[in-house]
């Protein structure tokens, strides 16, 4: 019923002058005003179970009869994807800068003051597109500023600017060693119920550098702004990353679950015309602020006790550190726990590790959504 197009966008050039391009894939919807999908994946290089879904969902949606307008951008680093080192792929920092590939975007910093005294006799819905048009004007200026930018920052600010034409964006991450968790900005919580995901982090009105915030960041603000001057308006845009498990990892079968998580979502949104019940499973929260990071106290080999996405009683075994240069004494082997109870979410992947690497990632003060 639906049928998918594909195009190519060129995001950089590579030093020997050819152009660095990642494909689209885009499915014409048959309704102006249904919302409309962006949708990247493997942003980093080795996070490569996103394609996966998008393989899985444009399948579904071919079924289906969509409704708005749906952007599928996969393989969207080129140089993450191809930094490998052995059998190994090293894309989650940008090797000429060092920064991570999913803290690039831009945080347009709009003089929200001045914007809105200039357009707040609009309507509503032509409020919003003059302040799409702005948000993605300004990223155009920022491509072409004079003195130029990164080539991290000019991929990331490419994709951005997709991304600030849809009104739902969805941007498929994995982590080290994980359970599936999602990213949710706390004005769209409810929306955590229908994505096939156990454990959400609820995430302020903050921007951090990653491509969720940059794409619900700048609405949030002009919603809490307007609301300021007396003028109540939802959010109009909905982000959210989902970590569909662990790198260096394709599940086909896996990946059909998400995707039929997400087009349960879109279902909810009116994206496509057909109703789609959500997996029927237990959801479970936290606040970003209770999302705790656990450092390696010493170097050591590290071994994982703690199961990913499974809850863990404070005082249970979290790692086991063993130093063999300190075999024949107490601290050869070192047992640590954490004193709260918290549900791991991921954990590091080697298990060599110096000190103050981070090995855990835990949810506390974990509630049922």
């Amino acid at each position: 019923m639906s049928k998918v197009t594909q195009s190519t966008i060129q995001v950089g050039e590579l030093a020997t002058g050819q152009a660095l391009t990642i494909p689209l894939y885009d499915i014409k919807g048959t309704d102006s005003a249904a919302p409309s999908v962006y949708i990247q994946a493997n942003v980093h290089g080795a996070e490569v179970q996103g394609n996966a879904v998008i393989y899985q969902l444009m399948n579904l949606l071919e079924g289906y009869d969509v409704l708005g307008d749906i952007r599928f951008a996969p393989l969207a680093n080129p140089l993450g994807i191809n930094q490998k080192s052995g059998e190994f792929t090293l894309g989650r920092f940008d090797p000429i800068t060092g920064v991570n590939w999913n803290r690039e975007y831009f945080d347009h910093n709009i003089d929200l003051a001045t914007w809105y005294a200039e357009h707040q006799h609009l309507a509503d819905d032509v409020l919003f597109q003059a302040y799409r048009a702005t948000l993605i004007e300004s990223c155009q200026a920022r491509l072409k500023q004079p003195f130029g930018i990164t080539t991290g920052h000019r991929l990331a600010v490419s994709l951005q600017s997709m991304a600030h034409k849809a009104d739902i964006v969805l941007d498929l991450h994995t982590g080290p060693k994980s359970c599936k968790h999602l990213y949710c900005p706390e004005y769209d919580i409810d929306a955590a119920r229908f994505f096939s995901i156990p454990y959400t982090l609820v995430i302020p009105n903050s921007f951090g550098g990653a491509m969720d915030e940059a794409a619900f960041c700048p609405w949030w603000q002009l919603s809490d702004f307007a609301a300021k001057q007396g003028r109540v308006f939802a959010v109009p845009v909905s982000a959210f990353t989902l970590e569909l498990a662990s790198q260096e990892r394709i599940d086909l079968a896996d990946a059909l679950i998400d995707a039929k998580g997400i087009l349960a979502y879109l279902s909810h949104r009116g994206v496509i015309r057909e109703k789609v019940e959500p997996a029927d499973m237990a959801r479970f929260g936290c606040y970003l602020k209770d999302y705790k990071k656990f450092h390696a106290p010493k170097a050591g080999l590290i071994e994982y006790c703690a199961a990913v996405g499974q809850p863990l009683n404070a005082g249970q075994p979290l790692v086991n550190i063993l130093r063999m240069d300190l075999y024949g004494t107490d601290d050869a082997h070192q047992v640590i726990s954490l004193p709260m109870d918290c549900v791991p979410i991921l954990h590091f992947a080697s298990a060599s590790v110096h000190q103050g690497t981070e090995l855990y990632k835990v949810m506390t003060n974990v509630f049922r959504l």
